[in-house]
């Protein structure tokens, strides 16, 4: 059976190629650490669980409106007020079957052949493969360690054409936890508004895990004037460590809104009720929590950039959110293995941890920026030690 030219374009998720893999790994006996999925290690809230199995006692088993229910609807948008100063009526939400869902439906119903998409480098490794799915074209600006893992607004200008219909802004970043300051949206949107033909996606998905004071805003929130022209992206996966639970939603004008519903009406319809019902209270209930586990990544970050920059080749920025590090590996480039294997990529140094040191990260050839790799410190301290320990003591083997 012939498969369609659509699914050629793409490519499978690096990410959760290698999440399969450790799996594997671990299945067949092998103690291996892996720093490789997008996931907290935090259980959901207990109020979201009950909030659940209320729902599921309660008859709310059936269909609801495919975009998601007035309910959750009415919570999404005092969610964009309180923290984003937002304002959203309900024909300007839509909810999804996860954050990947919402900017899947929304690149779809928007892009034509031809058309192209700025996406900042390193970026979240499905944003390009949706463009292209889609029929159009990714634009890649890339903004190295050098530069904080962010782009700057005249490498934005530089690569705007009249054929671009978006630019993604992922901040806090995945996988490099970069967090763009208010100072810098002010920027960008300074950019935007001279080529009034560019939207903007907002990849808000790691809004609450933020450190040092670091003070989160979206860019609807910094340039009130570009609101009609932005897609604001969020969801209850990373956050409330709800992954499994597949809810994401978007705040935006009204007619994407429809257009993405009227695909979604056509694909998946509704996400889960149950999963919905238990979104409403993670939205609504006491946020308070969120501090706590944000201590314990603060920790987890503080302990893994200090011992990846112990490793002689390796510079490992320190990220202002998310739960990711990127260390930049220029400097294990072109050494060699003990048993004489040439590391000349990234995606050979990683191939050589999983190997020799049973450690699980991402290469950065899947987030194009390369030399480098993605580690997530979204386990135990005890566990992320013990990982570092063996980076350290792989990577003083390498000549």
């Amino acid at each position: 059976m012939k498969i369609s030219d659509a699914l050629g374009r793409i490519q499978p998720s690096a990410t959760l190629a290698m999440t399969s893999r450790v799996l594997e790994l671990k299945r067949a006996g092998v103690d291996v650490i892996g720093l490789g999925a997008g996931e907290p290690d935090f259980d959901t809230p207990d109020f979201v669980k009950e909030a659940a199995i209320a729902a599921i006692r309660g008859g709310q088993t059936k269909y609801t409106n495919v975009d998601g229910t007035a309910e959750l609807k009415a919570a999404i948008a005092a969610k964009f007020r309180r923290d984003n100063q937002l304002d959203y009526a309900p024909d300007q939400i839509s909810v999804n079957v996860g954050g990947k869902h919402t900017l899947f439906n929304a690149l779809v119903a928007t892009i034509d052949p031809g058309d192209e998409v700025i996406v900042p480098a390193p970026y979240w490794v499905s944003y390009p493969d949706i463009v292209q799915f889609a029929g159009g074209t990714p634009v890649f600006v890339k903004g190295g360690a050098d530069q904080g893992y962010k782009v700057t607004p005249e490498q934005i200008d530089g690569a705007i054409t009249k054929k671009t219909r978006w630019l993604i802004l992922n901040s806090p970043s995945n996988p490099s936890g970069a967090a763009y300051s208010r100072a810098e949206l002010e920027g960008i949107a300074e950019v935007l508004r001279r080529h009034p033909h560019v939207s903007v996606m907002a990849d808000d998905m790691y809004e609450h895990i933020v450190y040092d004071g670091f003070e989160f805003t979206t860019i609807a929130q910094v340039a009130p004037d570009l609101y009609g022209r932005t897609l604001t992206v969020n969801g209850c996966s990373k956050a409330y460590s709800m992954t499994g639970w597949r809810i994401g939603f978007a705040g935006g004008p009204a007619p994407l809104i429809k257009a993405m519903a009227k695909l979604q009406s056509q694909s998946t319809s509704n996400p889960c009720s149950i999963a919905q019902a238990a979104a409403v209270a993670a939205l609504t209930g006491d946020q308070s929590f969120l501090a706590e586990r944000n201590d314990a990544f603060r920790r987890r970050r503080d302990l893994v950039v200090s011992m990846l920059n112990q490793v002689n080749g390796i510079h490992c920025p320190r990220p202002e959110g998310a739960f990711y590090v990127y260390p930049d590996v220029s400097g294990l480039i072109g050494k060699r293995t003990p048993d004489g294997q040439e590391i000349d990529t990234d995606e050979a140094l990683v191939g050589y941890l999983l190997t020799e040191a049973k450690v699980a990260a991402v290469h950065g050839g899947a987030f194009g920026l390369e030399p480098a790799f993605r580690v997530s410190y979204a386990t135990s301290e005890e566990i992320l030690e013990e990982a570092c320990n063996r980076i350290q003591t792989a990577c003083a083997a390498l000549r």
